[in-house]
């Protein structure tokens, strides 16, 4: 190598330690807006649903915690659930947990290598897939309320690999008879790709499991001259039931057809995979 090269090759090591002096040592916005896997404003609701929607085991991405500027969260999906782990910029570093990083790469790239433990349970959790901002997000995530589905077990092995998507609800909804068309109020629960109702809350049995992949339609209903109705068109059957509020209703409709527009993009991802 000649001098002229080896004078080019430190002052490009120099630029490079002087910007990832620069990234952990002042202002944190300019190492945050260059992470792909940051999402600034996103709740932890809404990262609970991309994650579990879209995401693998080890998906990860970094929010803000709540209004402080200096306090953000790390994101990560564990198997069938997603953990929450807070990361706070002290002004020169990133303190997590009795660990300090100069840079939040740097923290990625640690605990790349050596496991989080996720729960009270055990799971180790390995930060392996960085979640994009840069993802189409359907608008539903923020008006409904979508929850973390846990699965407990004393191992990792206890849990389920490779789970589908669990964003779920759960609420009282008075649907009408099949035979005898008077309305009683069940308690609903959606869990991945079942709608079960319930006698009601208490009840461990359900009376019926509905399996999503053989739902066509999920809509607003005005025939049944009810208040806040929709219905749900199976091949043999059309469910009709009402909410108690208008709010409650839409945000049913919401994550219902959001399930039946995830199933049909699974459905055409497999047949394109067999036409190949």
């Amino acid at each position: 190598m000649g001098t002229a090269e080896m004078e080019e090759e430190r002052r490009m090591s120099f630029q490079q330690k002087d910007q990832d002096h620069r990234l952990g040592q002042g202002d944190p916005e300019e190492e945050l807006q260059s992470l792909a896997w940051y999402h600034d404003g996103l709740t932890r609701h809404a990262a609970e649903a991309l994650l579990l929607s879209n995401g693998s085991d080890g998906s990860y991405l970094l929010r803000k915690s709540n209004d402080k500027t200096a306090l953000f969260s790390l994101s990560v999906r564990a198997k069938d659930s997603v953990k929450h782990f807070h990361v706070e910029y002290t002004g020169s570093s990133y303190k997590f947990g009795f660990n300090e990083f100069a840079s939040l790469k740097e923290l990625i790239k640690h605990f790349a290598n050596q496991p989080l433990i996720g729960s009270e349970t055990g799971t180790l959790i390995v930060l392996k897939h960085p979640y994009p901002r840069k993802v189409e997000e359907p608008s539903i995530y923020e008006s409904v309320r979508v929850h973390t589905a846990m699965q407990t077990g004393k191992t990792e092995t206890d849990l389920i690999p490779n789970a589908p998507s669990l964003g779920t609800k759960e609420g009282y909804l008075t649907k009408q008879g099949r035979i005898v068309k008077n309305w009683k109020t069940r308690w609903f629960t959606l869990h991945r790709n079942e709608l079960k109702y319930y006698k009601d809350q208490t009840s461990t049995e359900p009376i019926r499991a509905l399996d999503l992949t053989e739902c066509s339609a999920v809509q607003f209903d005005y025939s049944q001259d009810k208040v806040n109705c929709f219905c749900l068109v199976f091949p043999l059957r059309t469910y009709y039931v009402y909410a108690k509020t208008g709010v409650e209703a839409d945000e049913w409709i919401k994550i219902l057809q959001w399930k039946l527009s995830q199933i049909r993009r699974q459905a055409r991802q497999r047949d394109a995979t067999l036409s190949l």
